[in-house]
């Protein structure tokens, strides 16, 4: 299978020029075509010579997607679902916020990270997506602005989508070279953000890696007992690991770290929590950032419910009177399959219902020629 061309740097680009005999300039011009122009074939790079389309043609493809279903709500939030070239799926998601158009990408097929209240763990880790396979995704959403004649650009990324993207270190750091090229999309860095659920050996390494990207933590409770039953990492990197780390990322960059918290009715949100939390933050209050989050509940997750409004302004007052900076998120797609990975889980039981159901019509019919056959 054909890797996507996406999945290069400009830098890789013109290596790979050059290795193969062609001149630096041939790549830069690949480039724009790619990015500029957003084309879908190698055939329409027309200053590009037949020699050199079919060089690319054997090497790579351009778009590794195939687009299944688009879900948009009445706020205009769009979700994607997209299959790859193995038939596997994931969920691409816009959303429209007043500093412009926001895409949040997904990073691997399933996820291995166990937290209890999420639908995009409800399927396990199939595989990592390439890093050409994340920046397709940014590319499918630009070009369906594009082919609706609306001048929209996406100017906003969250990588916040199915998966853990620290545990696709290589590829997740690749993708955002890509997007944040000022001479291809031109995303500016400071409108990227990575979240991690709390890979505290990959924050490290990402407070050195040069970009000036965003951070986000997945951290939905104020302590180690409670961030253990509902997120299983936590074992492995409990709180005190996970904000040495932490330390050490705002000591190398300066930048401010959102920590993002799932609001969970009787869990993590009563007063004493936010207290916790406030306590938690307290000599960080400056570059710390908390983003409360309403529920989105999942039918396998039963046993979780949205926190009523009541307590969550409850929550925020206590942070707020503590000095941390913190917001309620607003929501987004309410009347579409909302939580992250319930459109990817609802096409798959469609999937595995059909098939069921097939299997049982060709049952059905050998049942009924047996009788035939014997004759």
């Amino acid at each position: 299978m054909k890797p996507s061309i996406y999945g290069l740097t400009r830098e890789d680009l013109i290596n790979w020029a050059l290795e193969n005999g062609e001149k630096k300039f041939r790549a830069t011009q690949v480039w724009e075509w790619l990015y500029q122009k957003r084309v879908r074939s190698f055939e329409e790079m027309t200053n590009l010579s037949k020699a050199f389309i079919e060089k690319l043609n054997e090497n790579f493809v351009i778009n590794p997607l195939k687009q299944l279903v688009v879900q948009e709500a009445s706020d205009g939030t769009t979700k994607y679902l997209f299959e790859l070239p193995d038939k596997m799926m994931i969920e691409t998601v816009l959303m429209r916020q007043q500093y412009g158009l926001s895409v949040c990408v997904t990073t691997q097929v399933g996820c291995n990270i166990g937290c209890t209240f999420c639908a995009s763990g409800l399927l396990k880790k199939q595989r990592d997506l390439t890093a050409g396979e994340i920046v397709a995704q940014i590319m499918e959403v630009q070009r369906y602005f594009d082919e609706r004649g609306e001048d929209e650009r996406v100017s906003h990324v969250v990588v916040m989508g199915i998966g853990e993207p620290f545990d696709n270190y290589d590829n997740v750091m690749n993708f955002l070279r890509v997007i944040n090229d000022d001479k291809g999309m031109a995303i500016g860095a400071r409108h990227i953000t990575v979240s991690t659920s709390g890979l505290a050996n990959r924050i490290r390494d990402f407070a050195t890696n040069g970009l000036q990207v965003n951070l986000a933590v997945s951290l939905h409770a104020p302590n180690n007992e409670v961030r253990s039953s509902i997120m299983r990492i936590n074992r492995s990197w409990p709180l005190e690991k996970l904000f040495d780390a932490i330390d050490y990322y705002v000591e190398q960059t300066n930048r401010r770290v959102t920590f993002e918290y799932i609001m969970l009715s009787g869990v993590n949100d009563q007063p004493h929590h936010a207290q916790e939390l406030a306590n938690l933050l307290r000599d960080k209050k400056k570059l710390a950032y908390v983003n409360l989050i309403p529920y989105n509940p999942v039918t396998e997750h039963d046993q979780y419910s949205r926190s009523p409004m009541e307590d969550v302004l409850k929550f925020y007052d206590v942070l707020k009177k503590n000095g941390v900076n913190c917001v309620i998120r607003k929501e987004h797609g309410t009347d579409i399959d909302a939580a992250c990975g319930q459109l990817r889980s609802k096409q798959m039981k469609k999937q595995h219902a059909m098939e069921k159901s097939a299997n049982a019509e060709v049952l059905s019919f050998e049942e009924k020629i047996k009788p035939q056959l014997k004759g």
